[in-house]
């Protein structure tokens, strides 16, 4: 016998629902982690240095903005030019695909604006605020 919650629950999930090559398993997900986005926000300007990067990023670590950077090469979102000078020179810039995560960082910011209050309340209720 079914009682009425279990009539008003949606049906189970399907456990094949996210096909191993759906594009969603290739998502930069480091965009949505706690570097990737304000390393975008530096460099959508222009190119900048990693000495550059490091001022408005000061609660970064050197090692994890390396790593940062490196990740965001790899997925082409950031290119690395490193020029043959005494001393050595290398700026990172925003590829054209990078720069398609503007609007989105964008979206998510006018999101946050609107929400954080309620988002720092439910927060506050849970006695959390991380």
């Amino acid at each position: 016998m079914t009682d009425a919650t279990d009539r008003d629950r949606p049906a189970p999930l399907d456990p094949d629902m996210f096909h191993p090559l759906c594009p969603s398993s290739a998502m930069p997900f480091r965009v949505g982690d706690k570097w990737s986005g304000m390393v975008i926000r530096c460099l959508q300007d222009g190119p900048r240095r990693f000495g550059e990067l490091r001022v408005p990023l000061k609660a970064v670590t050197p090692k994890v903005l390396s790593e940062t950077l490196r990740a965001m090469e790899r997925d082409g979102l950031v290119t690395r030019t490193a020029y043959d000078e005494n001393p050595p020179r290398v700026e990172y810039t925003l590829t054209s695909l990078g720069r398609t995560l503007i609007p989105l960082l964008d979206a998510a910011r006018a999101w946050s604006e609107t929400h954080l209050p309620a988002l720092l309340a439910a927060r506050g209720a849970a006695g959390s605020l991380d």
